[in-house]
């Protein structure tokens, strides 16, 4: 057998003197693009390791401490901190990730870290909230059962099939939204989304009300009884790797995997990444990813690099929890998406459900099969794993932006994983998703240069925007920034693939280089953000964070903010904010076919000079969503929507901001809506917002 070629391992350059997990490494293979000049950073912002059993000690000090640190923050007196994470800078500094609860309640929303010198001094602090959590009392006017059914409604309004209360609803404060907070609860809903994809819906509704406040779909698609966990063990020191198994993917070629044998069996276990294990789910038709079996070989020899050999997708999958590892350890110091040596678990051949999709509950990725082409790719299993980060860290809220900014999270990691893994078969893009069958519907991947162009999204910023909207469509300013910040705008080609990244305000943007890119964003969602952080909260992050690594007086610290202001999320320094052109409106209803055939209604635009603007602004309300919308431009060509959602007989009221700078802003445009062929509703008016 002819060894397969390795790449030196970049963590014993960084870090030398503590023990490493063992890593194995990917082919080696030379072909990544060029990267920008390397923009050193400060040795002592890097991320330090922290062994579990340092971890467990941490943790336990800030939990002897935390009345004293409550005192220090200000906290009420019926407020009490739980801290979930530590993690820790080369220089010794820590930054403790606390929850909070309220009279014994859980405070959503409440969530802070404490940024703590080496000398044990109080640096700062990161709130999700900044007010002192009160509420007038913690008996309910609604009870529990009235916000299960309220909740269940609402689920299947959004589509979900057979949805049923999964978890008792349990008594909160909703601390994460706009207003003071509040007494609620919060349900969590099970069933099947309309795409096949399984359901763990969190609803929060107002306990006084029965208002909701805010849902949150928990299975997370990769494009979103669990495995025995490794919770605590030292990581494997180099050389301790207990096999290296020959495996032939669909998607990656021949690769390396780490293995283990029992008997005369080899498993997919890889016990140098935390005890990763494989699982077949046997065409598992329950859609919640429970049990399977774990895939064993006699010859240590896997797949053959077609879907008729069942092992082939769990090589794909086995090789991408691990190039998603040695990623996270190579260049962060976290061993594992907890940072706790846990490596998860992968598990395929699920029956009836498209893309991969992430539990929490069970710390698993599971892949779907329905389609053409395996959903294993690179880019999906880390784009999965980081549901697992983001859940570990943020634990984001999706309300209002925070949705969009998780989403783009799990879609810069992707793009991350893939140019590290540097695999000859599917080199490094700023693509997700391309090479997958989506259900068949092809070529719905997302691109980060431009990430209205492919699938509904939106490649700036706007406040009117993003009121209405959230997760993947509102990753696109997030992930366009970080493109901007790693490559720079205009065209160029990357790894054979062709790229032209326009910026809101038609001026340049200089890049860094997507390794300081990821450096920055891995450093601002670990330590300065929380759940509830916006558009506004990320620019503010990453500001901090490059002022970590590289001095607020740095060009690196500049090109942060001019990436930003190149998708309107602030200006660029010295910069002013774009001007509001006229709006045009149409408030005449129009009614919704019953058979799931158009509508249309016309605005007649006029007086308006030249070309429309890169953010024009479609506001519609339609009673009864659930339909297909998009905008027609004066010569035929059409933007896709979103939508809104609404309960029966409802308003769906949503916000979208077209790239229409080529079209002519005068004549007549038109929304064209499809019906949903359920329900007889109309559209009640829109608007353009030039």
């Amino acid at each position: 057998m002819t060894p397969l070629p390795r790449r030196a391992s970049a963590a014993a350059a960084m870090i030398t003197g503590l023990a490493l997990f063992a890593v194995v490494l990917p082919p080696g293979v030379a072909g990544a693009a060029p990267r920008a000049a390397e923009v050193v950073p400060r040795s002592g912002a890097l991320p330090s390791y922290i062994s579990p059993a340092e971890q467990a000690r941490l943790l336990a000090d800030a939990t002897a401490a935390r009345e004293g640190t409550a005192n220090r923050l200000g906290l009420g007196v019926k407020e009490r901190l739980v801290a979930r994470s530590v993690l820790k800078d080369m220089d010794g500094t820590l930054h403790t990730r606390y929850e909070r609860t309220y009279d014994g309640l859980p405070v959503l929303g409440g969530d802070l870290v404490v940024h703590t010198a080496p000398s044990g001094r109080m640096k700062g602090v990161t709130r999700a909230s900044k007010d002192r959590i009160a509420v007038p009392g913690t008996k309910p006017v609604r009870n529990a059962g009235s916000a299960g059914a309220f909740s269940v409604r609402a689920a299947e309004a959004a589509g979900t099939e057979g949805a049923v209360v999964g978890r008792a609803p349990r008594k909160v404060v909703w601390a994460a939204g706009d207003g003071r907070p509040v007494l609620a609860w919060e349900t969590v809903v099970k069933g099947t989304q309309a795409d096949g994809m399984p359901s763990e819906l969190d609803v929060v509704t107002d306990a006084t009300t029965g208002a909701e406040l805010n849902r949150r779909e928990a299975v997370v698609n990769a494009i979103g009884t669990g495995a025995p966990r490794n919770t605590g063990a030292e990581p494997a020191k180099a050389g301790r790797v207990e096999g290296r198994g020959v495996g032939h993917s669909r998607h990656s070629g021949r690769v390396e995997l780490g293995t283990s044998r029992y008997g005369s069996l080899y498993t997919l276990t890889d016990n140098a990444r935390g005890g990763h294990r494989t699982y077949d789910l046997m065409n598992d038709q329950s859609g919640q990813g429970n049990g399977g079996r774990l895939v064993t070989d006699t010859d240590n020899v896997w797949g053959d690099g077609t879907s008729a050999n069942r092992q082939t997708d769990a090589v794909d999958a086995a090789y991408g929890a691990q190039v998603t590892w040695d990623y996270f350890a190579e260049v962060h110091q976290r061993y594992g998406v907890r940072n706790d040596g846990d490596g998860a678990s992968s598990k395929v051949h699920q029956t009836n459900s498209r893309g991969a999709y992430w539990y929490d509950s069970c710390f698993c990725l599971v892949y779907g099969e329905s389609g053409t082409t395996p959903y294993t790719s690179i880019d999906m299993a880390a784009h999965g794993m980081a549901s697992g980060l983001v859940a570990a860290t943020t634990n984001f809220s999706y309300y209002g932006e925070s949705g969009g900014i998780a989403a783009a999270t799990r879609d810069i990691f992707a793009a991350a994983v893939e140019f590290h893994a540097g695999n000859p078969r599917d080199p490094g893009d700023y693509l997700t998703g391309e090479n997958v069958d989506q259900g068949g519907l092809n070529h719905r991947y997302r691109q980060m240069d431009r990430p209205s162009k492919q699938i509904r999204g939106t490649d700036y910023w706007h406040p009117r925007i993003s009121s209405s909207q959230h997760g993947v469509y509102m990753a696109g300013p997030a992930t366009h920034w970080f493109y901007l910040l790693s490559e720079g705008d205009g065209a160029k080609t990357v790894n054979g693939v062709a790229y032209d990244s326009p910026t809101h305000d038609g001026l340049p943007v200089t890049p860094i280089g997507r390794a300081a890119a990821e450096r920055i964003w891995y450093r601002a969602l670990t330590v300065h953000m929380t759940s509830s952080t916006d558009y506004l909260g990320a620019r503010a992050a990453t500001l901090a964070a490059a002022a970590d690594l590289y001095g607020a007086s740095s060009q690196t610290y500049r090109k942060v903010a001019e990436a930003w202001g190149a998708v309107n999320v602030g200006t660029r320094p010295g910069g002013s904010p774009r001007p509001v052109g006229p709006s045009f409106e149409n408030t005449a209803n129009y009614p919704l076919p019953a058979d799931a055939s158009t509508a249309e209604s016309p605005i007649t635009v006029t007086g308006v000079p030249g070309k429309a603007p890169n953010i024009l602004l479609v506001d519609v309300n339609v009673v009864d969503s659930g339909q297909l919308m998009e905008l027609v431009a004066p010569d035929g060509s059409t933007y896709p929507l979103v939508n809104g959602f609404s309960l029966e007989g409802s308003p769906s009221i949503s916000t979208s901001g077209v790239d229409a700078s080529a079209e002519t802003a005068n004549g007549t445009w038109k929304l064209r809506v499809r019906g949903s062929g359920y329900y007889s509703g109309y559209i009640d008016s829109w608007k353009l917002t030039f």
